[in-house]
């Protein structure tokens, strides 16, 4: 069981009796799953049951610390570095609204931060999406100029980031931390 469809991700493997099993969540609305049978015994197989997360869990957390962001006294009293790390995890592994909804704390912790709060370079794994996005918009003439919701919310992130980091004398540093060796050398070549 994977919570995606090439099996690489969040993934699960079981075999052998009912006692080898136990619960397990995965991110995201989707689940994958293949049950391959290896023919040496001559019982039903396997039998596991799926529940939507806890309830409401991942919404009443949301809710909260979008409340808790938006006051301003309650800000000085937040662990915001502690926040901002957890939140670019949950950005970088759910998928559909909970990551549009982590992007969107993400971007309220970019806002009201001040400097040293957040490790900016942890946004690289979503700068690399964002950037892999962009390219594929650029190659793709068909559909020009149209903006998927979460290609909108990064493109949000990124520009509210790279104004903070201007704002604190920190853009080189920044921009660095997010690009690869090799993306680079292919700027510096051009």
């Amino acid at each position: 069981m994977s919570s995606s469809s090439d099996f690489q991700q969040d993934r699960h493997s079981f075999s052998g009796s009912p006692q080898k099993w136990t619960d397990f969540e995965l991110p995201g609305d989707t689940l994958y799953y293949r049950f391959t049978s290896d023919m040496s015994n001559t019982e039903w197989g396997y039998k596991f049951t799926v529940t939507a997360g806890h309830l409401g869990r991942f919404q009443t957390g949301f809710e909260i610390l979008k409340q808790m962001l938006s006051e301003e006294r309650v800000i000085p009293h937040l662990p915001l570095a502690k926040i901002w790390e957890w939140q670019v995890g949950v950005a970088c592994r759910q998928t559909g609204h909970q990551r549009l909804k982590a992007i969107h704390l993400l971007l309220k912790i970019v806002q009201c931060s001040s400097q040293g709060d957040c490790d900016l370079t942890l946004l690289k794994p979503l700068w690399q999406l964002f950037t892999h996005m962009e390219n594929n918009l650029c190659n793709d003439t068909a559909k020009p100029g149209i903006l998927l919701p979460l290609h909108r919310a990064l493109a949000e992130l990124f520009f509210v980031t790279e104004n903070r980091v201007t704002e604190l004398g920190s853009l080189q540093e920044y921009l660095l931390a997010l690009n690869t060796e090799d993306h680079l050398h292919r700027c510096t070549a051009q």
